[in-house]
């Protein structure tokens, strides 16, 4: 029943979504204050779309255990479905995503959960950030990194101490709960290749000075 309701809950919600894309489309370019309000609506409509997700992979989880549709994919693919999904959202805040990434990168990874978290990642870089974005995309180690950078205010500090976010240490009264990162680490957790397991890591400063978020997949 919680699925069923869940799914639902999402189509309704894609339907709404392409309605805000279509009306971006149809918005005259000289009314800031509508773009503000379209740009609000858009932010919020990403967020009760990733929180559904979050949701059904969370009940699907169990014990922890969230399972994996592991294949090998384009990283190029990836990043051109991230910047297809937010692109209308970018144009409405008049921000700039600068991408950078190693040619020809091909990895094993559910992209479907991968998407999901970095989508969410971007979606708060460009809520809290003012004018620009740098994503990187690059190996080191022999391990794949997407390092994502805005100049927002940072992380609370409150992010940055918790090191391993439990659903009871998620602080629904804040604005950046921790539900965001402890589902981001429950997907770069499951992604793991002999004994290493993929990780998150927040940290503030960075090239553009707030906000550095940092995911990594063996």
């Amino acid at each position: 029943i919680l699925g069923s309701a869940v799914h639902d809950m999402k189509n309704s919600l894609c339907l709404l979504m392409q309605s805000i894309e279509s009306l971006g489309q149809s918005l005259v370019e000289t009314d800031p204050v509508s773009r503000e309000h379209l740009a609000s609506a858009h932010y919020e409509a990403a967020r009760l779309n990733t929180g559904l997700v979050q949701l059904l992979s969370l009940y699907r989880a169990g014990s922890d255990n969230l399972p994996l549709n592991i294949d090998e994919y384009h990283i190029d693919d990836v990043i051109e479905d991230l910047l297809a999904t937010n692109e209308s959202y970018l144009n409405h805040k008049n921000m700039i995503l600068e991408v950078s990434q190693s040619a020809d990168l091909v990895w094993y990874l559910d992209a479907d959960l991968i998407g999901i978290l970095l989508n969410d990642v971007l979606i708060n870089a460009m809520r809290y950030g003012q004018q620009k974005i740098l994503l990187r995309v690059y190996t080191k180690n022999e391990q794949l990194i997407f390092k994502l950078e805005d100049d927002g205010p940072g992380y609370p500090q409150s992010m940055l101490d918790a090191h391993k976010i439990s659903m009871q240490d998620c602080d629904i009264s804040q604005g950046r709960t921790g539900l965001g990162l402890f589902f981001a680490r429950l997907i770069a957790q499951a992604h793991s290749k002999g004994d290493n397991k993929g990780d998150v890591s927040l940290k503030n400063g960075g090239s553009l000075g707030g906000s550095v978020f940092v995911l990594t997949l063996p």
